[in-house]
């Protein structure tokens, strides 16, 4: 193979670098290629110009020399590619048996280091599937964090390093700590070793302790926001580790005092998950009830997640109610900011969801309308959970009055916060619960009142005035106290009862909108008097079909009158429609379950209850 080296390069058909490459690719050699992967060289022939390998998805595959010398790489057989073709069952031993090491010959094989993604690709396939292997790698980090010899990277993305002699994680954590030189890596660092504190000494943790309160110090004009921060971590250290004293040079109510003002600025500024501890600071800086209005007056001008966090607090300290009136008087006032009503919105299933109704609904179409006006973005995620969550408009309105849901309508139709398809959309969903308002879309604004009077009998009139009180003053009040006692159960995500008595909510408030529509519009009558020249309201129509001579009397009464059984129908009916206005002796042609048929109008008399 050399000699032909040496002839291919002086007949110009080699590079001397690509000869030097193609020497570390003898036939058996195992290599990789960035696009085909992992393979073995299986025969090197010059004469023929070609070089071919054996790659997992396509054997034989044929490179010229040049191309193979400049893009293939060899690897050594310790190799975790080469380890894990030669010897898999090995490796895979060695994946449960000493994780440590494998993750070691992985670095090794990669220079001293990888990514965790090279990691996985290393061990994917025959040792692990994707699932295994994020369930082995979630066990074996924690081991090598305890090894010491493995140095994690502050970003996922960077790679794990393998050091040349091992230290603690104790070490390792302060070492991160001490050599931090920005604000923001020092914080970092700080909460890392408040996770792992059990692994730092005491004399140690006082010393980081010292440091952090010099930086909040230096710090404290600069950023307020990274100074409570440091002040939190600080503070929490001391209590895990014990340590004593100095621990009092800044403190968070003296921070709550002197920036009261644009409170609502910094906490914007603060990770969520430390939010609620500078929440909780408010009971300890200032007294009740003055810490409680504070706190309101900073949730109403404060970002989602720290609505979110401060209504927790309200909660655990037993202010629910005083909470629920602020709510109550931040939408009364149109006061409520985007970010609450964002916040209602999204967690309506939570312990304030009897508060999220149509007067909700209007104040966000509102806030949207005064956002576009004003061309400030805050209301953007506040419109996009509108139009995502299908569910929120519909639950918005379940208890919503027909006069309530027709206001919406227009505010809706009239507002130019939507663009065409997206208000289609949202009034759809409107009609999906209350179809009796399609008519507010397909003809004029006012097309619902102006819908014909309903002719009904006196006595289907009461009937139905009775239903509507049962209605009224029984069923949804038992409905109402069924969605309380099913949100005590819990989380109402996965509170069956809650859904179950949510679901029946929107039904009975549908069949209570459909009642006061249908009433509105009833016109009672005794059916008196009625005009027998033709087919009207209050006769009895005797009539014959032409094909057979058949013979069927019916009486037309009101809408809610039909009773087939006794040959009396709603003037409603098909039929009824059919021959309404006609006269005795006609022929007309009326429809039928299958199709239509011809009858007669043999006679026509008044009807008399």
């Amino acid at each position: 193979m050399e000699a032909d080296i040496e002839n291919a390069v002086q007949a110009g058909k080699l590079s001397e670098q690509a000869a030097a490459a193609l020497r570390q690719l003898p036939p058996g050699t195992y290599c990789f290629h960035k696009s085909w992967g992992f393979g073995r060289i299986t025969e090197v022939n010059l004469l023929l110009n070609q070089v071919l390998i054996d790659f997992k998805t396509r054997k034989g595959h044929s490179m010229q020399p040049q191309y193979a010398a400049e893009s293939l790489a060899p690897l050594a057989e310790s190799h975790i590619l080469v380890q894990k073709a030669v010897r898999p069952d090995e490796i895979k031993a060695l994946a449960k048996d000493d994780a440590v090491e494998l993750v070691r010959i992985i670095l090794r094989s990669y220079g001293g280091k990888a990514t965790q993604d090279q990691i996985a690709q290393s061990l994917e396939g025959e040792i692990f599937n994707a699932a295994e292997f994020k369930r082995w790698w979630d066990t074996t980090k924690k081991a090598l964090k305890k090894d010491g010899l493995i140095a994690f990277p502050s970003k996922k993305t960077e790679p794990l390093v393998l050091r040349e002699k091992a230290i603690s994680q104790g070490e390792e954590l302060l070492e991160a700590f001490f050599n931090a030189r920005q604000i923001k890596a020092q914080i970092a660092a700080l909460d890392q070793i408040i996770r792992n504190v059990s692994e730092v000494p005491k004399e140690q943790a006082a010393r980081v302790v010292a440091i952090v309160e010099d930086a909040a110090q230096k710090n404290r004009r600069l950023n307020t926001a990274q100074t409570i921060e440091l002040v939190l971590g600080r503070d929490e250290l001391c209590q895990l580790a014990g340590v004593e004293g100095g621990c009092s040079a800044i403190a968070l109510s003296g921070i709550l005092l002197e920036e009261e003002r644009r409170l609502h600025e910094i906490l914007a500024e603060i990770p969520a998950a430390k939010q609620r501890r500078v929440l909780a600071g408010f009971p300890v800086t200032w007294e009740a009830p003055l810490w409680n209005t504070k706190l309101l007056d900073l949730i109403s001008r404060s970002p989602v997640r720290s609505v979110g966090e401060g209504a927790k607090l309200m909660d655990e300290q037993g202010l629910s109610g005083e909470f629920r009136k602020a709510l109550d008087r931040w939408i009364g006032d149109h006061t409520i900011s985007v970010e609450v009503l964002t916040w209602l919105c999204r967690e309506r299933e939570g312990t304030y969801a009897d508060v999220v109704d149509a007067r909700v609904l209007s104040a966000v179409l509102s806030a949207l309308e005064r956002d576009q006006f004003n061309d400030i973005r805050k209301g953007g995620r506040l419109h996009d959970t509108l139009l995502d969550d299908r569910e929120l408009i519909p639950d918005m309105l379940a208890t919503a009055d027909a006069e309530t849901v027709r206001d919406i309508i227009r505010k809706i139709m009239l507002s130019s916060v939507f663009e065409e398809l997206d208000k289609r959309s949202v009034l759809g969903r409107i009609v999906r619960v209350f179809p009796e308002m399609e008519a507010m879309l397909t003809h004029s604004e006012n097309a619902a009142e102006k819908q014909e009077a309903l002719i009904v009998s006196w006595e289907s009139l009461e009937r139905r005035k009775t239903e509507y009180e049962d209605l009224i003053t029984k069923k949804i009040p038992e409905n109402t106290k069924e969605i309380s006692v099913a949100r005590s159960y819990g989380d109402l995500r996965e509170n069956f009862e809650f859904k179950a008595a949510k679901e029946m909510q929107r039904v009975l408030m549908r069949r209570k909108s459909e009642a006061e529509r249908e009433l509105a519009q009833a016109r009672g009558t005794d059916f008196a008097n009625p005009d027998t020249t033709q087919v009207s309201i209050g006769t009895i129509v005797t009539l014959r079909e032409v094909a057979t001579g058949k013979e069927q009397t019916y009486t037309l009464l009101g809408a809610w009158d039909s009773d087939p059984a006794n040959g009396i129908i709603s003037y409603k009916a098909a039929i009824a429609q059919a021959i309404l206005g006609h006269k005795a002796g006609e022929q007309l042609e009326v429809p039928t379950e299958h199709g239509s048929r011809m009858i007669e109008i043999l006679s026509i008399r008044p009807y008399k209850a």
